[in-house]
């Protein structure tokens, strides 16, 4: 179950989704255990913006019968912490590096970029453009004219793979994979979560202290299926499918829309080892679609 994505060499098609899975705390947890069985074939960062955030108010979570929405509100330490502490950890992780980043500005974007981009460490680049540009009051990834202007800003930053994070909160993702592509993105990825939001039944009040969330989980992997399709019939960039993926069966329907590689997320919080499981699931029926040899066990 090999995979090329973007010139980096992958041993199976599941990665995490950014910001679903700590692995300096698994490790801390799991110890050496995780290094020998580490359940993604590469691992994607928690969002680092330019300066330290402290994230939303709590509650910043509020469980569904079919998911989860989530106010966490990108909590990180910012560039200069998190490059003097986390990336020489995370760089003795078995897997290649992607560092998810995310900028209010093109220039704080470029920044980011720039400074990832020199870092051996670093495999790939994974853009959020989930966020507003104060410059313009456009939420970046809702519009394709500022996607493919802030990549004509940091692609010649470096020479490592982009991969732009689309929105599915926009009429038209698809548009927006487009202006990615025409900037010179090298893939993309979709979906992140859906805009949400809940009311605590015993005091009738919002449930977040944000007062509203992502929708993430099983609830949103129809709408995930059909945006990429849709991006897969118009661009020709690989794609990183993600939304409501917890098995093997959930990932195979991704890769027969055309995506490359599928990234598990919300399914983590229930079982950090999802990554592992899912891969030996999609393994097992794509061997039991092509073949009558014995089914191999990733673990």
């Amino acid at each position: 179950m090999t995979v090329s994505f973007c010139g980096i060499e992958l041993a199976h098609p599941i990665v995490n989704g950014s910001g679903t899975f700590d692995a300096i705390a698994a490790r801390r947890a799991f110890g050496h255990e995780l290094i020998q069985r580490f359940p993604f074939a590469a691992l994607v960062t928690k969002t680092v913006t330019l300066a330290p955030r402290q994230g939303n108010p709590p509650p910043r979570l509020w469980e569904l019968p079919a998911g989860l929405i989530n106010s966490i509100g990108l909590p990180n330490k910012g560039l200069e912490r998190f490059t003097g502490e986390d990336l020489p950890e995370l760089a003795r992780l078995p897997v290649p590096l992607i560092v998810n980043v995310m900028g209010f500005t093109r220039d704080e974007v470029a920044t980011l970029v720039e400074a990832f981009g020199a870092r051996p460490e670093v495999a790939a680049l994974e853009l959020n453009v989930s966020c507003p540009n104060v410059e313009t009051g456009l939420v970046m990834g809702a519009d394709p004219w500022e996607v493919s202007a802030l990549l004509e800003r940091v692609r010649p930053l470096t020479e490592k793979p982009l991969i732009v994070k689309l929105t599915p909160n926009t009429a038209d993702p698809a548009a927006v994979a487009a202006g990615a592509e025409r900037g010179g993105a090298d893939a993309v990825s979709l979906i992140n979560t859906l805009k949400g939001t809940a009311i605590d039944p015993a005091t009738g009040e919002p449930a977040l202290g944000n007062g509203y969330g992502g929708l993430s989980g099983p609830a949103v992997r129809p709408v995930a299926l059909e945006q990429v399709r849709s991006v897969q019939a118009r661009v020709e960039l690989p794609i990183v499918g993600m939304g409501g993926i917890s098995s093997g069966a959930d990932a195979a329907e991704f890769l027969a829309l055309g995506a490359a590689v599928v990234a598990v997320g919300t399914e983590s919080f229930r079982d950090p080892r999802a990554g592992s499981r899912v891969a030996t699931e999609l393994e097992s029926s794509l061997l039991s679609e092509h073949s009558t040899e014995p089914v191999l066990d990733l673990d």
